[in-house]
C-alpha cells in the first residue's frame, strides 16, 4: 500500500513548532503540552496533536511532549541533522541582507556563494563572501554540489536565473523575486514577495481617509 503523501501544509508548519519549541529550549521548559504550543503559535490544539501525527507518537496523554526530545524529532524529520549549504543569487539591497543574515546558521544553513551579474560588483567582498560572476553559477554550484539556493534578482532575471540553478543542480529555491517561477518536477519553489503579503492584510483594513 503507497504511503499517503504529507500534506504541504503540514510540513510548512513543523519549522514554526520547531522554532517555537527552541524558545522554550531555551526559556528552560522541559515539557510543554499541545495546548501551551497553540497558544503560543496561535492555533488549536487538535491541529498540532494532528499535524503531529503523521509523523508518530511523541508525548503521551496527560504527560505532554519531552521539549527536547520533540525537537530533536522535528529537526529528523526536516533533514536538520547536517548543514544544507545555499547559493545566494543576487547581491542588491536584499541578497546584502541575506548574506548578512546571522540566524540561518543556527537553523541548519550556510551561505557558501554569492552570484551576481553586474559587473562593478563582481570580485566585491560580501559579508566575508567574493562575489562571483553568475555566468560561472552552473559550473561552480556544480562542483560543490550544492542543491539549495535563495534568489534575489529582478523578476526579469529570475527565470533565466532559475534554469542555471536547476542545470547546476539545484533542487529547492527560496525564491525573493516578485514573479512566479516555472521548474520541472522535483524542483521544489517557496516565494517570498513582502508586497503580496502586505496586499493580503489590507484587504482586512478600512481604506484610509482623504488626505
Amino acid at each position: 500500500m503507497a504511503t499517503k503523501p504529507i500534506p504541504d501544509i503540514v510540513v510548512g508548519r513543523l519549522p514554526v513548532y520547531l522554532r517555537a519549541l527552541s524558545a522554550m529550549s531555551v526559556e528552560g521548559k522541559s515539557v510543554t503540552s499541545s495546548q501551551e504550543l497553540a497558544t503560543r503559535l496561535g492555533l488549536t490544539s487538535a491541529q498540532i496533536r494532528k499535524d503531529l501525527s503523521h509523523f508518530g507518537e511523541f508525548g503521551k496523554q496527560g504527560l505532554g511532549y519531552n521539549v527536547v526530545f520533540l525537537i530533536e524529532q522535528l529537526r529528523r524529520i526536516l533533514k536538520l541533522g547536517q548543514l544544507w549549504d545555499v547559493v545566494l543569487v543576487g547581491a542588491g539591497d536584499l541578497g546584502r541582507a541575506l548574506a548578512n543574515y546571522q540566524g540561518f546558521h543556527d537553523r541548519g544553513f550556510r551561505i557558501r556563494m554569492v552570484f551576481d551579474s553586474n559587473p562593478s560588483k563582481i570580485g566585491q567582498t560580501l559579508a566575508g563572501f567574493v562575489i562571483s560572476d553568475s555566468a560561472r553559477v552552473v559550473e561552480l554550484v556544480r562542483r560543490e554540489g550544492i542543491r539549495v539556493a535563495m534568489l534575489a534578482v529582478p523578476a526579469a532575471q529570475a527565470q533565466p536565473a532559475t534554469a542555471h540553478l536547476i542545470e547546476a543542480g539545484v533542487q529547492a529555491i527560496l525564491n525573493y523575486a516578485p514573479t512566479t517561477l516555472i521548474v520541472p518536477r522535483g524542483v521544489y519553489v517557496q516565494n517570498i514577495d513582502p508586497a503580496v503579503h502586505l496586499q493580503r492584510m489590507t484587504y482586512y483594513l478600512e481604506p484610509p481617509g482623504p488626505r
